[in-house]
């Protein structure tokens, strides 16, 4: 992967993430990679985060990012476009529980690896879904994290 811009790093991530990739988006983590969710939560670690990733693929399994715009300053990307996909319990894809979100995204990349992945977007599309299945289900406590 040598010779890439860091535009080209951050990318190819997102191509991981829209593939579903688990084995490209962990090799595209620095081993201290930082993700800092919407709410400022921060998950560190590749391996913890290629397990959040793989968890949040099985709660939205159509997950994508668009890329609409980006903007680069140095190791710094800056994408802007929207978040989508629909959330499920069950592994069942209901049209009800489809979401879509503006969202922005900053990447510090490191090499040719992600050292950061900042997302800021809001979450009260998938929220709403969730909460009319957890309001139905079960306890609010036992609610996943959505800030991808």
């Amino acid at each position: 992967m040598s010779g890439m811009t860091p535009v080209d790093v951050v990318l190819r991530f997102v191509d991981a993430i829209n593939a579903k990739d688990l084995q490209g988006i962990a090799a595209l983590m620095t081993d201290d990679h930082r993700f800092v969710d919407s709410l400022g939560t921060t998950v560190a670690g590749a391996e913890k985060m290629r397990e959040g990733w793989e968890a949040y693929l099985r709660l939205v399994p159509d997950f994508r990012v668009e890329v609409r715009e980006t903007y680069c300053n140095g190791q710094v990307v800056v994408l802007l476009g929207a978040a989508r996909g629909t959330y499920t319990s069950d592994g069942t894809l209901r049209p009800e529980n489809v979401w879509e979100t503006p969202g922005a995204w900053r990447a510090l990349v490191r090499g040719s690896r992600v050292a950061e992945w900042q997302v800021y977007a809001d979450n009260e599309p998938i929220r709403r879904r969730m909460t009319a299945h957890f309001g139905q289900q079960g306890d609010a406590a036992d609610r996943p994290s959505t800030g991808r």
